[in-house]
């Protein structure tokens, strides 16, 4: 189970970039336009500054998936094992179906939960400000690390997985897993900017996504029932 937790984690990352192009767009579009103008006219000086960017951000979710990681922990440590991870992983299962839901269009519930982080990104947002114009690759991972508390129904649905991961380390590496499926997305998106936010908005590219995703998270749900049939 323990390898397979991590390919999930990365295949809903990859998958979830439909996602992440979406709402992360402005944020790629603004960080690379507010380079200095010999950077943007070259691609590959732009790279390292978007490479810093991203692993910003996914060094942020595996520190928030190290903090899931440790609390699941603890809480099956203080009960019964076997019957609370069973629930956590219905939970994550269920999760997962709702974001295959909400990527593919068909039903916004995750966003009520998205709403849940925007106290936390008040705080956190004019930090950002402080930092524009990116003038340097520390600073640009710097904005990457407060980037990644931007609040997302897909990250947030990644943290239950991570809750159900086994420990802090099995958290972070579940969350860095999923922010590697999303790197190339975003990475590419911060080079050709306008070409990806329009593959985003394709209807059959979101649908697609979504669908897979739901299957996935069925999956789990599946597969939290052989425990308990095992058991």
């Amino acid at each position: 189970m323990t390898e397979s937790i991590y390919l999930t984690a990365l295949i809903v990352g990859f998958l979830g970039g439909v996602h992440c192009l979406g709402m992360c767009g402005g944020v790629v579009g603004a960080l690379t336009f507010n380079l200095k103008p010999e950077v943007q006219l070259s691609w590959w000086r732009m790279l390292p500054y978007q490479l810093g960017y991203n692993l910003g951000r996914i060094s942020s979710y595996a520190l928030i998936g190290a903090l899931f990681g440790f609390l699941g922990h603890s809480l099956t440590s203080l009960a019964t094992f076997l019957p609370l991870q069973q629930t956590l992983q219905v939970v994550a299962g269920l999760f997962m179906v709702v974001l295959g839901l909400y990527l593919g269009g068909w039903w916004n519930g995750l966003i009520v939960i998205e709403k849940g982080g925007q106290g936390i990104w008040k705080r956190l947002a004019p930090l950002t400000q402080k930092m524009i114009p990116i003038r340097s690759i520390p600073q640009a991972w710097l904005y990457g690390l407060v980037w990644g508390w931007l609040p997302c129904g897909l990250v947030y649905s990644m943290l239950i997985m991570a809750l159900t991961a086994g420990g802090a380390m099995e958290g972070a590496l579940v969350m860095l897993a999923f922010g590697l499926g999303t790197l190339p997305n975003l990475m590419l998106m911060g080079t050709f900017v306008f070409f990806f936010t329009r593959l985003s908005r394709n209807l059959w590219v979101r649908r697609s996504a979504g669908a897979l995703v739901v299957l996935m998270g069925v999956g789990q749900l599946i597969q939290a029932y052989t425990i308990e049939v095992g058991g």
